[in-house]
């Protein structure tokens, strides 16, 4: 989800949170604090974030977080369904609607890097029939479209 200036940042993130701890209830599923932290650091940058990048933020609050940790913690939350992994910038978003099944495009700005998610059923449908007409089995879809955002263009 992009950040736009007239976006109540602290609600969102808030929001986030709310909405992983209910879903990790719902589900079984523990938020421990480090999954937590993982997930407001993600929703605070509003932009692709890198696990190192994580890293570097949980080191300078603690000083003792280590990369298998922040891995663990990104695994427990793509496996919610909370964040969503950008393959091409090896980066990772905020999902703004968690713990639906749902395959959904990315929108990623070159200029800005700024992404957008985008949930079109029908695009999924076509590609996934495309590939069963095609002896293919889909397991897994992720569509990145790359160009520049609204903004960018000016």
């Amino acid at each position: 989800m992009p950040y736009h200036s007239h976006h109540n940042h602290k609600q969102c993130i808030s929001q986030a949170l709310h909405q992983a701890d209910r879903l990790c209830h719902q589900h079984g599923q523990k938020l421990t604090p480090i999954r937590k932290k993982i997930l407001e650091l993600v929703w605070q940058s509003h932009k692709p974030i890198k696990a190192y990048d994580l890293l570097a933020m949980l080191d300078k609050d603690d000083g003792a977080s280590a990369p298998p940790t922040v891995y663990r913690a990104l695994d427990f939350l793509l496996d919610q369904r909370l964040v969503h992994k950008i393959e091409s910038l090896n980066s990772f978003v905020g999902c703004p609607h968690p713990g639906d099944e749902h395959q959904c495009q990315f929108f990623v700005c070159n200029t800005c890097h700024n992404v957008t998610e985008m949930c079109h059923d029908e695009l999924s449908q076509v590609i996934t029939a495309s590939c069963q007409k095609n002896g293919y089995r889909v397991e897994s879809m992720i569509l990145e479209i790359h160009g520049q955002c609204p903004e960018c263009l000016g």
